[in-house]
């Protein structure tokens, strides 16, 4: 039987944060900002991100009321060393060693702080640039003399604007003055197991050049895809490619094993005349088609094999920060705790005319590939695929990510068609499914029947983050239909 069409809002949309931060698909948190003269009170947030099964945090201070209200709730939070203390911290071991104990230690472990950001966006100020490193390894130390340092990680958020050239991704590169502190700091992140973490916003690029960029592209909605000139690879979304372009400015200093998390990312649902694009509507877009990327699991073009970590942008609106308007509306709630706006997300239609969203990834087209499993191991009894919808409001199906290693893909199929119960028989040969030939259909057909008979759940669509969610029927040709439902 098909799955009815679900209206997913906020209460859903969060539920899905809480599933995906335990399931082996990365995580999405949420930034808790409090430039504000009208915010709840701590106690108040902590209630509300417990309701919406929010566990992951990243705040900008470590203020005690703060802290305090998050003791024994069971969500994790990344703290900040605020920039105007970094020289103290950088220039006297003392001053880092009393600022942990008095804002770490004296915290944890009721309240679980399993990350401090040293400063934010420090390359963009340079003032404070040469005290970054030090001070890093400074409050790097103090956590290892309180014996923190395995439980808590160090990083500084750095912005996407510390790259000379972010496009093509494969041509990313650090800006030649920052290189000299870059280098150190990422020697740093990789001694310490830790990892990088980068604020990037595709709102930027759009309302910059929306003559050049297609707004779908920015909103992981179904595209034709950007392809990368310097590497071949194929983006269906700027923040892949964005991230992609980190990665690569790191692998061209000899880093290329250390992990990143992006730290800060989001859409404002307001703005200002010139800031084409802010709108309730795509913000809505974007955030609700950014879970649908982190919930497939896999990674990058670059990195597939790197689950998508994240931090939206923001739990609230905060009316007291500078600049234009919508860095007062990229809140996800009014300081009143109601919802800015609804959450579609997947499945369903937004209300209030919000069309539906559709994840970013376009059908898969087949490539030749000479592994294709042949024999099932499936269940005797064949479901009865239903037909393809002349619409696909409300339904989404798994299918393989192309780029991934072909090792990884046929272990995926090869699971799917034995210890995952999938319906195998339509890709057999001689069956309506087994054309094409090709390992990428075959593996697609499989992992879908598995994810319908898991009911679509978050993490069923995974197999090692060689999977992904789409909301276009796959369209291998000739007469396979693949199923919505068992």
């Amino acid at each position: 039987m098909a799955m009815a069409v679900v209206t997913l809002t906020f209460s859903f949309f969060f539920l899905l944060l809480s599933t995906f931060a335990f399931a082996d698909t990365g995580f999405v948190g949420i930034n808790y900002g409090r430039v504000a003269n009208n915010l709840p009170t701590p106690p108040k947030v902590v209630e509300l991100l417990k309701s919406k099964g929010i566990i992951k945090v990243k705040l900008y201070d470590t203020d005690s009321a703060v802290l305090t209200a998050f003791a024994n709730s069971g969500i994790s939070l990344v703290v900040t060393l605020p920039n105007e203390v970094l020289s103290n911290a950088a220039n006297d071991q003392s001053f880092a060693d009393n600022w942990v104990q008095a804002n770490i230690t004296k915290y944890y472990p009721a309240t679980k702080i399993e990350a401090i950001a040293v400063g934010n966006e420090v390359f963009v100020d340079q003032k404070n640039t040469p005290y970054l490193v030090p001070a890093m390894t400074k409050i790097y130390n103090s956590l290892v003399k309180y014996k923190l340092d395995s439980a808590i990680k160090v990083s500084s958020p750095i912005a996407l604007s510390a790259l000379n050239n972010s496009y093509p991704a494969s041509a990313g590169i650090f800006k030649p003055e920052l290189v000299s502190v870059v280098k150190p700091m990422l020697e740093l992140l990789r001694k310490s197991g830790s990892y990088v973490m980068v604020n990037i916003y595709p709102f930027f690029a759009y309302s910059a050049n929306s003559k050049d960029i297609s707004l779908d592209y920015a909103l992981f909605k179904t595209n034709p895809g950007v392809v990368d000139s310097g590497n071949g690879l194929k983006y269906s979304n700027m923040l892949e490619a964005q991230v992609d372009a980190v990665y690569a400015a790191m692998s061209a200093i000899g880093f290329n094993d250390v992990k990143l998390t992006v730290s800060e990312t989001g859409w404002p649902s307001l703005g200002d005349e010139n800031e084409i694009g802010a709108s309730k509507e795509n913000a809505a877009a974007y955030n609700g088609n950014l879970m649908v990327t982190v919930q497939s699991g896999s990674g990058t073009p670059v990195r597939p094999k790197d689950p998508l970590n994240v931090y939206l942008f923001a739990l609230f609106n905060e009316n007291l920060k500078p600049g234009p308007t919508s860095e007062r509306n990229y809140g996800l709630f009014y300081p009143t705790q109601e919802q800015v706006y609804d959450m579609p997300f997947t499945q369903g239609q937004g209300q209030s005319g919000n069309s539906t969203i559709h994840d970013q990834v376009p059908s898969p087209a087949s490539s030749p590939n000479p592994r294709v499993t042949t024999n099932s191991t499936g269940p005797d009894v064949t479901p009865t695929p239903t037909s393809t919808p002349t619409s696909t409001q409300g339904q989404s199906w798994c299918v393989a990510n192309a780029n991934v290693e072909v090792s990884k893909l046929q272990n995926g199929l090869d699971y799917a068609c034995g210890e995952g119960g999938a319906d195998c028989r339509p890709i057999q040969e001689g069956a309506t499914c087994y054309d094409p030939n090709t390992l990428e259909a075959h593996a697609s057909y499989a992992f879908n029947s598995y994810y319908q008979k898991q009911g679509r759940k978050a993490g069923s669509c995974n197999f090692g983050g060689t999977a992904r969610v789409v909301n276009e029927h796959p369209g291998f040709g000739g007469n396979c239909e693949y199923p919505t439902g068992y």
